[in-house]
């Protein structure tokens, strides 16, 4: 429960390890106390009575400590806020009053007619933070920028960034580099997530893996967006970041309408990045993943299979091969609707196809649970291709510049899904097809950005940028709801929309369309930075990997690599041999076993994978497992051991691949060099207390 002075300007809200406090001034200035180590209120009242400091008239003393930056006045840091009403623009708000229910604290202002409320929440030691703009006023006015939240950092010499950065097929790759003077700004103008880069930032100073104070900062935000990281003139630093990617207007809010801005979390942690890491694990599975206490089912996916040269009788072959090898859930990709027998058409129309699937999904829905394998299919409801009977009904469902060529990436263009009607159609659609079959689980598709973003009959077209994507939120809680035994996969391409916000609607993500087992090394050590492995899909797919690279690697690398995550199969199991069907089940029966510590276990990164040996480390319990893999071997160096972490130093542990017993700090050596030889190498390394 947030506290508060006596005086009513100064609140404080602590986690385990963490306390955040702000203050009002006797001016209505809302200023940022301290981000850190848990304090006492009276702390934080003693930190607010210190004076702001006197500048010359080219600085502003408010700069690097406003809590919350509005335009107007002397500031000069990027504005968190910028409202343009008839006339004018900017904000000189008056502080309105607080409320604190439950573990919300509510900071209200006022400036005329919009009022404007700060939240703030603690979830552990992750502090959420949004805010909501409301027009009080007559007169209509308009949100050039309303981000979520700025954060300010402490004094610190030579901070350092971290980042996620990458492109199609080489997501979340992890990039350190010193913070200089100016900002850096990060984020997409794409109207989704975007491959280039996740919503999070990380700061520090000298922090390791395991040690040092680390700042981290997400977004909850599955449209474009922008975090700005800023080093002002006096060394102080401010993130800010919220949805949308530039000021030109997100939204114009007519008399009593309102705005909610998407959540902007923060973490402090002095346990490194690997703490870093395991707390934004633990808070995203007891705060934003639905039904995350629920282990993921290990998948087998057709695309690579079959593309989308599919028939009820193909699938049904394949389901067989998929449960011997102990698959939980079966799921037909692109192909089974309309008249999808390529990229060109279909898309819209999402009604079985007649002559593959002659009486609908059911038959083979039912084959598939007779298996004892749940059933799912693939979808891409935001697109339509021309080529499609929704499109020729309605060509004015999609995105478009009037008087402009309507340009087509993958031979599909962007419904507005902005729009009731397509809302309404959409809604109506799956519903229907969520109703016709047994279907557990929907991949969620969203394969191109946004290019023509127009709205010809509507009096502010640009609204569609924010619109969009509250409608996609709308419509996935409203099937969620119809549909509660359905489970949502989050996939753009691979990893174009991770971001809290969608995550909080889906019970997992497609990480890559990249499945190669070494490059996912990078990419998965990247993505565990900030998300979990309970939401992390990897597949097993064919060698060589003629999607990307042509390398060849062993069944068991690419069985160890994918077992980091949400374990699925994407190879053509048709044309496996025996061997490596069997294989393939010792490989599925040994992940069932290690699953619980897997996505549900805290995460210790034990090597990065830059060459040479690298491992990630699952502690739940008195059990841990480690994954190795062995990506180069030069010169005949030995193996170098791993010392393993989060482990209890008053017990032993028996290591169930050799038997040996390890007490107190267990360093793993026998076992790594018996069990990797050689370049592309993997190993599963189990222990338990004994």
């Amino acid at each position: 429960m947030p506290e508060s002075a006596v005086d009513g300007r100064t609140w404080l809200l602590s986690g385990p390890g963490s306390s955040y406090a702000v203050h009002v001034t006797e001016a209505d200035e809302l200023v940022h106390l301290h981000w850190g180590p848990r304090l006492a209120l009276a702390d934080a009242e003693a930190l607010a009575e210190r004076p702001l400091p006197d500048y010359w008239p080219f600085e502003s003393p408010l700069d690097g400590r406003e809590e919350y930056p509005v335009e107007g006045g002397a500031r000069f840091v990027r504005p968190a806020l910028s409202v343009r009403t008839a006339g004018r623009r900017g904000t000189e708000w008056v502080f309105a009053g607080h409320e604190s229910e439950d573990d919300e604290l509510r900071l209200r202002f006022r400036d005329a007619g919009l009022a404007v409320t700060l939240h703030y929440r603690m979830r552990g030691d992750v502090v959420e933070r949004w805010a909501t703009l409301r027009n009080e006023g007559d007169e209509p006015l308009e949100l050039l920028r309303a981000d979520s939240a700025t954060w300010t950092l402490p004094d610190r010499d030579g901070w350092r960034l971290s980042q996620l950065h990458g492109r199609w097929a080489a997501e979340s790759r992890l990039t350190r580099s010193p913070l200089t003077y100016g900002e850096k700004v990060i984020g997409s103008r794409r109207g989704h997530t975007g491959h280039q880069h996740l919503p999070w930032v990380a700061l520090d100073t000298d922090a390791t893996e395991e040690r040092g104070e680390v700042y981290g900062c997400a977004l909850g935000w599955s449209g474009s967006w922008r975090i700005a990281v800023a080093q002002l003139p006096d060394a102080r630093v401010q993130i800010t970041g919220g949805a949308g990617y530039d000021d030109s207007g997100l939204l114009r809010l007519a008399a009593g309408e309102s705005f909610t801005t998407p959540v902007f979390a923060g973490l402090w942690t002095d346990g490194g990045f690997g703490g870093a890491s395991r707390a934004w694990h633990a808070y995203q599975r007891a705060y934003v993943i639905p039904d995350a206490e629920r282990d993921r089912p290990v998948l087998f996916n057709s695309w690579e299979a079959t593309y989308f040269d599919i028939s009820e009788e193909q699938q049904a072959a394949l389901a067989r091969r998929a449960a011997d090898v102990g698959v939980e859930l079966f799921v037909v990709d692109d192909g089974w609707f309309g008249a999808r027998t390529g990229d060109h058409a279909g898309l819209g129309d999402w009604r079985p196809n007649p002559d593959r699937f002659p009486k609908g999904l059911r038959p083979l829905a039912d084959h598939v649970h007779a298996l004892g394998m749940q059933f799912g299919i693939w979808v891409e409801p935001e697109m339509v291709n021309p080529d499609s009977d929704l499109y020729r009904a309605h060509p004015d469902w999609v995105q478009f510049q009037p008087g402009r060529k309507r340009t087509e990436l993958r031979k599909q263009l962007v419904l507005n899904l902005a729009r009731e009607d397509v809302q309404e159609y959409l809604w109506q659609q799956l519903d229907t097809l969520l109703s016709s079959a047994p279907i557990d689980y929907v991949k969620w598709d969203f394969n191109r950005c946004f290019t023509d973003a127009g709205w010809p009959d509507d009096p502010y077209p640009q609204r569609l940028w924010v619109d969009h994507v509250r409608a996609l939120y709308a419509l996935l809680d409203r099937l969620r709801a119809a549909h509660p035994g359905v489970a949502f996969e989050s996939c753009s391409g691979g990893g174009g929309r991770i971001d809290l916000g969608v995550m909080s609607r889906t019970d997992q993500v497609w990480t890559s369309d990249n499945t190669d087992p070494l490059d996912r090394l990078a990419i998965q050590h990247g993505f565990s930075q900030i998300h979990p492995a309970r939401v992390m899909a990897a597949w097993v797919t064919d060698s060589p990997n003629t999607q990307l690279n042509g390398r060849t690697s062993s069944l068991r690398f690419r069985f160890v690599s994918a077992m980091a995550g949400v374990l699925g199969v994407g190879g053509d199991l048709s044309g496996w041999t025996e061997e490596e069907l069997a294989e393939a089940r010792r490989w599925v029966d040994l992940y069932k076993e290690i699953r619980p510590l897997v996505q549900h276990g805290d995460l210790y990164r034990l090597r990065p994978p830059e060459g040479g040996l690298s491992a990630v480390q699952y502690v739940r319990g008195g059990e841990t497992v480690v994954l190795a893999w062995l990506q180069t071997q030069r010169y005949g160096e030995p193996v170098p051991a791993l010392r393993l972490r989060g482990l209890d130093p008053t017990v032993s542990y028996e290591c169930l691949e050799t038997g040996e017993v390890h007490r107190g700090a267990v360093l793993l050596h026998h076992g790594l060099r018996t069990g990797l030889r050689g370049d592309l190498d993997a190993a599963v390394i189990r222990l338990r207390r004994i």
